[in-house]
């Protein structure tokens, strides 16, 4: 056995032990093949992991799970027996295994979800000798001689994973409850979102996980705090669709969304007749969520007044109804979350002290995607995968391209990563999204980082045009668009140069000149091709 067999077969076994570990202690067992998906992704190098059921009545296979995609981007896919590769696993009931999946001509991609270039591996999920499904995942490199290893271990996961198939086939083949006004929200708790939305592998992000993870099971109020565009939704679903509360309501409103006279009336409920248009009786948001949880977006954006009002419902856990005299008592977890500083409005009097400690008895705070800049590419291909399902065609990311993003400072943070994306996926006729095709609005990023017509700071033996902004070409002015990307991307490689220089070339020495983290720079040297000099 060579070193490359052993340190695979080594990681194997952790992430077997992981995969245990998520079986035993999870009765949800949607989410737990979504977390088992989510797991080969991230340690064991398998990505794209797809998970079929067959169905009893016809012994086709429907796409239950995806890791990445949202269930309605892939809800009506199927597969007859013989009908692609895993149709061919109906029919033969024998594992799968291709070096190059775009060479077989049964391989169909509806889901635009694999590379074709990449291997592909797709196993059996039996239990008592009858087939439950079937699982497939593709190795994120090409075929380095150990496809049959890899294979003979997702069979172990599927072996591993087949009873919580059939569990969660059994779900899915519920009846129609009988209480009409619960469809909709036994239709969520099926499909709902929990960690496979959640992209990262930076320790900054694997403790948001875990923060998540702990949070969930109880009942306590949690401040999710970032910038806008960081996901702090996702985290709030996360929390809901894995906690105790999963099968009771799940409420959301964004509270910048509405005038505070309206915002009492939606979040209270009004009584028939308590102002003009109120011609009927009407339940809040808050009664609505009893037994399950409340989301409330923004919710630095309410007026000092509200908060008063807001934080007495949080105390007594009781609340009346606008125009009512009637007290209801509820049974409510909040969730809440702010892009602002809660802390500084506290301080000017714009936000109640006694409400901020209320809320903030759990802060999970998302960083910006600036400050974790190894998950853009993880990050980038997961939006690809969705797109690319949308649009029912694979879609890929030179390697110019990618380096673009990297240069980028993403004042919006994923969210703005996302349209950026989407618009190149647009404008792409093949699929391949080029460096030309990253259209970045490159004077806000300059904008945000500094205020206008204050002149880059000098880092001390780095020439002023080498410490330009990320983005800013090697004079410092600042680009858009696609022609002056190499000008942007040199004079990105002469600032991180320049620093290293200045510093020995110590990475670690060079980030604080440049202010940046020492993971930061690191990646920078990766995708600029520095070569790294020993002094």
């Amino acid at each position: 056995m060579n070193d490359h067999s052993a340190s695979l077969l080594q990681s194997q076994f952790a992430i077997l032990a992981r995969v245990g570990q998520l079986l035993a202690r999870s009765l949800d067992a949607p989410q737990t093949l979504r977390e088992v998906l989510r797991t080969l992704e991230i340690s064991g190098h398998l990505s794209r992991g797809l998970i079929a059921v067959a169905r009893p009545e016809s012994g086709d296979l429907s796409v239950h799970a995806v890791h990445g995609l949202d269930h309605d981007d892939f809800q009506a896919v199927c597969y007859r027996a013989g009908e692609g590769l895993l149709g061919r696993i109906v029919e033969t009931g024998r594992s799968c295994a291709i070096a190059q999946v775009g060479e077989d001509p049964c391989f169909l991609n509806r889901l635009g979800l694999y590379e074709r270039e990449l291997p592909f591996i797709a196993v059996p999920i039996r239990l008592g000798g009858t087939l439950q499904g079937v699982l497939a995942v593709q190795p994120d490199a090409p075929d380095d001689g150990l496809l049959d290893e890899r294979v003979r271990f997702v069979e172990l996961i599927a072996d591993l994973i087949a009873q919580n198939v059939r569990l969660s086939l059994d779900v899915s083949q519920e009846g129609r409850p009988r209480d009409e006004e619960r469809e909709p929200q036994r239709h969520a708790l099926r499909h709902r979102p929990g960690f496979g939305n959640l992209v990262g592998h930076s320790p900054v992000m694997m403790r948001v996980f875990d923060q998540v993870r702990m949070v969930a099971k109880w009942s306590t109020t949690v401040l999710i705090r970032g910038e806008t565009g960081t996901g702090k939704e996702l985290i709030a679903n996360a929390i809901h669709y894995n906690s105790p509360r999963a099968r009771g309501p799940y409420v959301r409103l964004n509270c910048a969304s509405l005038p505070e006279n309206l915002l009492e009336s939606e979040l209270f409920g009004h009584e028939k007749g308590a102002f003009t248009g109120a011609v009927s009786s009407r339940k809040g948001r808050f009664e609505m969520a009893d037994g399950g949880t409340l989301f409330l977006d923004e919710i630095g954006d309410v007026s000092p007044a509200f908060q008063a009002k807001l934080l007495r419902v949080l105390q007594e856990g009781e609340l009346e109804r606008v125009g009512g005299g009637r007290t209801l008592k509820l049974d409510v977890r909040l969730l809440a979350a702010t892009h602002r500083d809660l802390e500084a409005a506290v301080d000017g009097g714009h936000f109640r002290e006694d409400l901020y400690y209320r809320l903030n008895v759990m802060p999970i705070v998302l960083p910006p995607l600036r400050e974790r800049l190894e998950d853009l590419p993880k990050i980038a291909r997961h939006l690809l995968d969705r797109l690319g399902g949308l649009q029912r065609r694979p879609l890929r990311l030179s390697a110019g391209a990618q380096r673009r993003l990297a240069q980028h400072h993403w004042p919006g943070n994923v969210r703005e990563l996302e349209n950026c994306l989407e618009r190149a996926a647009v404008m792409s006729e093949s699929g391949e999204i080029d460096a030309e095709l990253i259209r970045i609005d490159r004077g806000r990023e300059r904008g945000s980082k500094r205020q206008p017509g204050v002149a880059p700071t000098a880092v001390p033996g780095v020439p002023v045009a080498a410490t330009a902004l990320p983005g800013a070409g090697a004079a410092g002015v600042a680009v858009e668009g696609g022609d002056s990307e190499p000008a942007a991307e040199q004079g990105e490689r002469q600032r991180v140069i320049a620093a290293l220089e200045r510093a020995g070339w110590v990475q670690a020495r060079a980030a604080r000149l440049l202010g940046m983290t020492p993971r930061q720079i690191a990646y920078r040297v990766q995708i600029l091709n520095i070569q790294m000099k020993r002094i």
